[in-house]
């Protein structure tokens, strides 16, 4: 899935952690909407990346919002040729 990542940042000695969101349209202005949020996105975002459900990286995670909404999208298929 197409994704953008946030980083948050460790404290108290804890790793920094990368969340994963879907994004939603394009980036306008240095600002990435993201589907878990209508009022929430993220500034200068990274390119968007080709991101697996299944996340194999330490300290990364999906959003659960952007993933459920995912999730809840039609597959496009193509046609049979």
């Amino acid at each position: 899935m197409l994704a953008v990542s946030e980083r948050i940042d460790g404290c108290n000695g804890t790793p920094d952690q990368t969340i994963w969101h879907k994004p939603v349209g394009r980036i306008i202005d240095e600002w990435q909407n993201i589907a878990c949020s209508t009022t929430e996105g993220i500034l200068s975002p990274r390119s968007k990346q080709n991101v697996p459900i299944r996340l194999e990286k330490k300290n990364e995670r999906w959003c659960p919002d952007c993933l459920a909404f995912h999730r809840q999208q039609p597959t496009t298929q193509e046609p049979p040729r």
